[in-house]
C-alpha cells in the first residue's frame, strides 16, 4: 500500500506549488530523503513516484504541480521547506 504525500513549496506571496509523491510518504522515510534535495529540485521533478537521497523517481510525463494559496494537506502527509530544511507539516 502506498503512503501518498505532498511537498508544498512557496513560489509567491500567496502561491504554493504542491508536488505529488506516490510511494513512501511517511515522515521516517521522507525527511531523511528530502534532506538531499533543494526546493528547486522538487519543483523541477513536478510529480514524483518516490523520493530517496540518491534519486527522485519521477513520472514521465509528469503532471504539473497544483498551485494553491496556502499549504494544504490533501493526502496522508505534507512537507514544507522552512528555515533551510524540510519539515513535516501534516498536523
Amino acid at each position: 500500500m502506498s503512503t501518498r504525500a505532498q511537498i508544498a513549496i512557496q513560489t509567491g506571496p500567496e502561491e504554493w506549488a504542491h508536488v505529488y509523491v506516490h510511494y513512501d510518504g511517511y515522515p521516517e522515510q521522507m525527511l531523511p530523503a528530502l534532506a538531499a534535495w533543494a526546493p528547486e529540485d522538487i519543483l523541477a521533478a513536478q510529480e514524483i513516484r518516490q523520493v530517496s537521497a540518491e534519486a527522485l523517481d519521477c513520472f514521465i510525463p509528469p503532471r504539473s504541480p497544483r498551485f494553491l494559496s496556502r499549504p494544504t494537506c490533501e493526502l496522508s502527509h505534507l512537507y514544507l521547506w522552512q528555515d533551510g530544511h524540510w519539515i513535516d507539516a501534516t498536523d
